[in-house]
């Protein structure tokens, strides 16, 4: 069974760094389309970043600059590097991958309700303190 698991939350001032973590089982990142999301509470669910199997790569107008994705295929990860985090980036932060038409099934649904994406992780919390 496939899954996605987020790792690497927790709590920082504002300036502070994280780096959240996207650990798969069963599903090779590795040339998948993917990409990061956050729920912050009370709020939509948003995309952070996205990156797909053609290279292309985008990022939030509000992390831009401040956020890159990194991976390592040997271990099947996939990095968000969260630098000068801002109070304004807590939320919980959900990976998710793969865009196979024939993968989609009920378990497709992650942050915030969103089906983009075949799978999904539970989402780890980031909280930024002023």
């Amino acid at each position: 069974e496939v899954q996605l698991v987020e790792s690497g939350g927790g709590s920082v001032q504002a300036g502070g760094s994280l780096r959240l973590t996207c650990t798969a089982t069963d599903y090779t990142l590795d040339g998948a389309d993917m990409g990061w999301f956050r729920q912050a509470p009370g709020k939509k669910c948003e995309v952070v970043m996205y990156y797909n199997n053609a290279g292309h790569t985008g990022f939030a107008a509000s992390v831009r600059g401040r956020f890159t994705k990194s991976e390592d295929t040997a271990k099947n990860e996939v990095y968000l590097q969260m630098n000068n985090l801002e109070p304004e980036d807590t939320a919980v932060y959900y990976c998710a991958a793969g865009t196979n038409g024939d993968e989609y099934s009920d378990r497709s649904v992650g942050c915030g309700g969103r089906r983009d994406f075949n799978y999904w992780g539970l989402g780890t919390l980031v909280t930024v303190s002023s």
